[in-house]
């Protein structure tokens, strides 16, 4: 069921649920996505981001609960994680068909009036990159080049929530780059939520993050509030000589949470709380006598912050999506 929500949010969805049977699915899922704002959702693979993110846009139904949007009708693009296009199309054709059935429907770009129809196909191609390829058949694309292809599409439709689906799971360093600036420079103009198993690429762009694990909400709000929770401090830390008896005497000490040690004299230390950790290694290192070459503090970011939230300490890229 979806209904119109408050102009402060874009999307709320109440208590949604998708069972899918063995646990999959959704569990009463309560977002709250604020407007123009950019908004990352994040998860293990078989969270449930591309089950959420398909409701949401109206292509799948949920069992439970309902969808309330705060855009206009109509104003909502959809981008999946592996878009398909007729392969005869050009990129320009594909573009000009999207804004030709907004037209159609009184809503898009050229259809406003503020530019000639091939300038809006040309504009939105020049910004994703795809300026020298306008006039080549699709079917020869690589999957980048569809996930660029597929935004193109979606924003010429001049959309007021614009869903993207691991936007950036295909593309190289530069297109990445390309794609994330173009995403952050629509906050504040329209509401973007979009799902990524590239943390970097979600703390790049999100002003707020919702975090998913088999199908529940563990954490709503802004980004630098679930960095500031759930981000431990952690510091490298060099000596002279073997790090090993070292890393075996903080491991019994209350205050540390982990303290592996590598070679060449290098251990990270984890602490429960950054104030444990600046008082409590200076101590110790002393107190052990180390020869201290190096200590320094690793930056707090999200795939800290998630692996804690999740209950996982092995450093990884988060999951694939669903």
């Amino acid at each position: 069921m979806t209904t119109r929500t408050a102009a402060a949010h874009a999307v709320r969805t109440h208590s949604l649920v998708r069972d899918y049977g063995g646990g999959a699915g959704l569990h009463g899922v309560d977002l709250e996505v604020p407007k123009n704002e950019v908004y990352g959702l994040i998860g293990r693979n078989g969270a449930g981001k591309t089950t959420v993110l398909s409701i949401i846009a109206g292509l799948r139904r949920a069992d439970a609960g309902r969808v309330e949007m705060g855009v206009a009708p109509g104003r909502t693009a959809f981008c999946p994680d592996t878009p398909e296009f007729e392969p005869w199309l050009t990129a320009a054709e594909v573009v000009r068909q999207s804004l030709g059935l907004a037209a159609s429907a009184g809503r898009g770009e050229g259809d406003r009036g503020r530019e000639r129809e091939s300038d809006a196909v040309a504009r939105r191609l020049a910004e994703v990159g795809l300026t020298e390829a306008a006039q080549r058949r699709t079917g020869g694309f690589s999957r980048g080049m569809k996930q660029r292809l597929s935004l193109a599409a979606a924003l010429v439709l001049d959309p007021e929530l614009l869903i993207l689906d691991e936007p950036t799971s295909a593309l190289d360093p530069t297109g990445r780059a390309d794609v994330l600036a173009l995403i952050s420079g629509l906050e504040g103009t329209r509401t973007v939520i979009f799902s990524s198993h590239v943390l970097p690429d979600v703390q790049r762009v999100a002003g707020s993050v919702g975090v998913l694990d088999r199908g529940r909400l563990l954490f709503q709000g802004t980004m630098s509030g679930l960095i500031d929770a759930y981000a431990r401090p952690v510091w490298e830390v060099r000596v002279r000589g073997a790090a090993g008896p070292l890393a075996e005497r903080l491991r019994t000490l209350p205050w540390v949470v982990g303290a592996d040690a590598g070679q060449d004299g290098r251990l990270v230390v984890e602490a429960r709380s950054a104030e444990a950790g600046e008082l409590g290694l200076a101590r110790e290192l002393g107190s052990a006598g180390a020869r201290l070459v190096s200590l320094n503090p690793v930056d707090a970011d999200l795939e800290t912050a998630f692996l804690t939230l999740t209950g996982e300490r092995i450093p990884g890229g988060g999951g694939a999506d669903d």
